[in-house]
C-alpha cells in the first residue's frame, strides 16, 4: 500500500487542492495524497497517514487533539504540533536574541482585563500600580502594540505617545500583550522557510492594501542583504523546529529586524501571493511531505525541544539541524530571491 499524506485546512481554497495535486502528480507509486476526513477520533490509534501537513489545527482544538494522537502513533505533522502548542512569539523573540539575529526591544505586558475565572486575587504577584515610564524608556516610541501569540494582524496596535498606547492598551480586553519598538524600515522581507533547508524571499510592504502587499517587480537588493536574511531565517526556523514557516524581517540601516517569525500556517492563497510565490510553495511543501513519507524520521521520538530551550549558540543550532538533515538524506540548502 502507498504512504498516504493528507492535508488537514479551513476555508483556504487554492493551496490544499494544489498541493494534493502536486503530490500526485509527481507519480511515485509509493505515496498518495489526499484531503483528511476525521469522524470520532479513537484513543491511541494510528491515523493512517504517514504525513500530515496542517493549514488550520491552531483555529480548532478538535483537529490539534487528532493531530498530536497522529503523531503519538507514527504520524509525521507539518509542523510539529506539541511544539506549536506550546510556542509564543514572546518567547520567540527572546530565543532570537539568544541566537544573534536581530530583534527590537520588546517587553510583555500584563492583561488589561483578568482572564475567565481570574481576579485581582489571582495577580498578587504583578507590580501594581506598573511603572509604564520604565517600559516606555526601554522600547521607545514608535512601537506596536500585538498579541504574544496573534495572527492575521488582528489586534494590533501603532502608537506613537504614550497617550495612543493607552488609548491602545484599554481596547485589548483580556490579551496577553507585547510592546515592540517600530523599525524605519527601508526593505522588508517575508520568507518561506520549507524544511529547515530552502528559503524563498519575497519582497513585501505590509502598508499596502492585503492584495499588493507581495511586491512584483521590486528594486535590486544588496545581494549581502539577501544572505542575511536567508542565514537568520533558516537560524530561527531550525531552532524552533517549524518545517513549514514564514519570516518577516524589516531592515533599518541594513540590518534586518525579525519582527515575526510565528506563522507555521503561513498565507499560500495565490490570490495574495501572487502566482510565481504560489507555485513555489507548492512545490517546495509537496517535495518535502513525499520525502518525509518516505524517510525514517520516528515522530513519536522527536517530541523533545530542550537542547534550543537552553538558549544554544546559532552555530550549534545551525550544526545539529545539518547532522540531522544529512541523516536524512537532503541536499544542501538553497535560497531564492524574489525578483
Amino acid at each position: 500500500m502507498p504512504h498516504k499524506i493528507g492535508i488537514i485546512f479551513g476555508m483556504e481554497n487554492t493551496f490544499p487542492g494544489a498541493f494534493v495535486e502536486k503530490v500526485n502528480a509527481l507519480s511515485n507509486p509509493e505515496v498518495r495524497a489526499e484531503f483528511v476526513r476525521i469522524g470520532g477520533v479513537p484513543m491511541a490509534e494510528p491515523s493512517g497517514y504517514r504525513v500530515i501537513v496542517d493549514r488550520i489545527s491552531h483555529d480548532i482544538p478538535f483537529y490539534r487533539a487528532y493531530l498530536k494522537n497522529a503523531a503519538l502513533n507514527g504520524t509525521i505533522v507539518i509542523n510539529n504540533s506539541f511544539w506549536w502548542s506550546a510556542d509564543d512569539k514572546f518567547f520567540n523573540y527572546a530565543l532570537a536574541s539568544k541566537l544573534g539575529v536581530a530583534v527590537p526591544p520588546t517587553v510583555i505586558l500584563p492583561h488589561k482585563q483578568h482572564p475567565p475565572g481570574t481576579t485581582d486575587q489571582s495577580m498578587r504577584n504583578l507590580i501594581y500600580p506598573m511603572n509604564w515610564d520604565e517600559v516606555f524608556q526601554y522600547v521607545g516610541f514608535p512601537a506596536f502594540l500585538k498579541p504574544f501569540n496573534g495572527g492575521g494582524w488582528r489586534d494590533v496596535y501603532h502608537v506613537h505617545t504614550p497617550e495612543d498606547f493607552f488609548r491602545a492598551y484599554d481596547q485589548t480586553r483580556d490579551l496577553c500583550m507585547t510592546l515592540q519598538r517600530a523599525v524605519k524600515f527601508q526593505e522588508y522581507f517575508r520568507c518561506y522557510v520549507v524544511g529547515q533547508q530552502r528559503v524563498h524571499i519575497m519582497q513585501y510592504d505590509p502598508r499596502r492594501p492585503h492584495h499588493e502587499r507581495y511586491v512584483r517587480n521590486g528594486p535590486q537588493i544588496d545581494p549581502r542583504l539577501l544572505e542575511r536574511v536567508e542565514r537568520d531565517a533558516l537560524t530561527l526556523c531550525r531552532a524552533l523546529g517549524y518545517d513549514l514557516n514564514t519570516v518577516e524581517f524589516a531592515c533599518e540601516d541594513g540590518i534586518p529586524y525579525a519582527i515575526d517569525f510565528m506563522n507555521p500556517a503561513p498565507d499560500a492563497d495565490v490570490h495574495s501571493v501572487g502566482q510565481d510565490n504560489f507555485d513555489w510553495i507548492v512545490n517546495a511543501v509537496a517535495e518535502l511531505a513525499v520525502a518525509k513519507a518516505l524517510s525514517a524520521e520516528n515522530s513519536a521520538g522527536d517530541l523533545r525541544w530542550s537542547a534550543f530551550l537552553k538558549g544554544g549558540s546559532a552555530e550549534s543550532v545551525e550544526k545539529g539541524a545539518a547532522t540531522k538533515a544529512v541523516g536524512r538524506g537532503r541536499g544542501k540548502p538553497q535560497a531564492q530571491a524574489a525578483p
